[in-house]
């Protein structure tokens, strides 16, 4: 009796907390709104905003106000999990309706788009040149609460053990300060700070406003959802590029990364391991990129250059701009580009993909090992791994964590590679395909389209939907579910 008491105390909170999230979702559904404003005459497309907005607000007030009394009570993470589920799953559904109304796409068509833009990924099959300017600006702006998260939105207005809870729950365990609430709270005004420049220095190189507005929130988010077919290439302007790129390599920090820079505390930015392992890949890859495939394809030095530091910028932070096609790029600079998505971006960032620090730390894992097997038996020692201005001592649980994700991760890749190969789509472009979608990058070699089979449509949800969020979170929390569930019937 006991048991089931509790049982129904946690689901009342966690009934309570996604009642929230849902009003949330609502509300941000009305933002495109605002472009009425500017283009008065795309105003019957209003309804298509309104009515899921109204339906989310309605459904999640509802659940809020019931269960609200028990909203005080911790979480754990698993239990968070849940929230950040149904959170996720509830905002691709609703969200998806504006490109049923507007575009008149299929359902399973305008879920793509709405995952898509939700885990940041940048994959689309909506025809930019004939979208109204309104499910443009839709699109940017999911891309832009995906990469802020849920649950750094969440944070903000929850306080205690449920918000950390949240937070870990989407695989955002760091924070710049020991409270929950105000570390979320800096979170945002790293955004809007960065939102700030974006949009200013887009406008100071000629750029529209509307189209200034969209690639910052694209870029800032590592989400890659463009207004033009041709991307960032649609300019072939270097001062677009470059400020591009600095919003990419933003995007891709993270958040105490970001607010040491922020600070102006060099020493302690250039100190931490991943920051200088994504100085590294990015030197490193870009040498490679050059030499063996960009001076061959594009014969002006400039020209080369620009493509190789920008695309592999785009590939490692997983923001998914690009400037040039990849139909003519050689087996090298593609497998170059496919290591780059695999490997992803900064840990607790926008940026999806495995995490540079886990990368880093597998790496210095096998140094340590190394150096154990040649050390005498008895000799003892405690690995690290510099973060800012302190040591992390790292455990053997933490790498045997690591390691696993490491595991699951590649093969989940290689499946889904395999399953996109099964429709006839070549393997190497089958194997960059799912790592752009796996790794929420939004490269494309021409596979994802709005023709493409429904194989490969759900093949690229699945994978969206489980790079954005952490692996055994989801397992855990389906684990969960399915354990209180016959509990709860009993």
């Amino acid at each position: 009796m006991r048991i089931d008491y509790i049982l129904i105390t946690k689901y009342r909170i966690i009934g309570s907390h996604i009642g929230f999230v849902l009003f949330l979702i609502g509300l941000l559904t009305l933002t495109p709104l605002l472009i009425l404003f500017f283009f008065p005459e795309e105003l019957h497309f209003s309804m298509a905003f309104i009515a899921p907005a109204v339906l989310l607000m309605a459904s999640g007030g509802l659940l809020y106000r019931w269960f609200r009394d028990v909203r005080s009570q911790p979480l754990l993470t698993h239990e968070a999990g849940i929230i950040v589920l149904f959170a996720w799953i509830s905002a691709f559904i609703f969200s998806a309706f504006p490109f049923m109304k507007v575009l008149s796409l299929s359902f399973p068509l305008a879920l793509f788009e709405s995952v898509s833009a939700w885990t940041t990924t940048g994959l689309s099959v909506v025809d930019v040149t004939g979208a109204p300017r309104i499910i443009l600006l839709w699109r940017s702006i999911m891309q832009l609460a995906g990469g802020a998260g849920f649950a750094i939105m969440m944070i903000a207005a929850l306080t205690g053990v449920a918000g950390a809870g949240l937070s870990e729950a989407e695989g955002r365990s760091d924070q710049l300060i020991p409270q929950v609430r105000r570390s979320a709270q800096m979170v945002l005004l790293i955004y809007t700070a960065y939102l700030v420049f974006g949009v200013s220095a887009y406008i100071l190189v000629g750029m529209s406003l509307f189209d200034a507005v969209n690639h910052t929130f694209s870029a800032i988010s590592t989400g890659g959802f463009s207004t033009h077919v041709e991307s960032v290439g649609f300019w072939d302007s270097a001062k677009i590029e470059g400020i591009t790129i600095i919003l990419m390599i933003l995007g891709n920090l993270n958040f105490v990364s970001a607010y040491l820079l922020i600070r102006f505390r060099f020493r302690s930015f250039f100190r931490n391991g991943e920051i200088r392992i994504f100085a590294v890949l990015i030197i490193l890859a870009s040498l490679i990129l050059f030499f063996s495939t960009a001076t061959s394809l594009y014969p002006l030095l400039s020209k080369s250059i620009r493509v190789s530091i920008f695309e592999i910028t785009s590939a490692l932070t997983t923001t998914g701009f690009s400037t040039v096609s990849y139909t003519p790029w050689n087996d090298c600079g593609i497998i170059v580009l496919i290591i780059l998505m695999l490997i992803g971006g900064g840990t607790c960032s926008t940026a999806g993909g495995i995490k540079q620090y886990r990368v880093y730390l597998l790496l210095k894992a096998i140094g340590w090992e190394i150096h154990r097997m040649l050390s005498p038996a008895n000799a003892i020692s405690q690995p690290y791994i510099r973060e800012s201005d302190r040591k992390t001592y790292i455990s053997d649980r933490q790498i045997k964590t690591v390691s696993l994700f490491f595991f699951i991760y590649i093969m989940v890749y290689l499946c889904g590679s395999l399953v996109l190969s099964t429709t006839g789509i070549p393997l190497r472009e089958a194997f960059f395909e799912f790592a752009s979608a796996l790794g929420t990058v939004g490269l494309s070699v021409g596979v994802t389209s709005v023709n493409m089979s429904p194989v490969v449509l759900w093949t690229e949800i699945t994978g969206m939907f489980l790079g954005r969020l952490e692996f055994f979170i989801i397992i855990v929390s389906i684990v969960k579910l399915s354990k209180d569930i016959p509990k709860s019937s009993r």
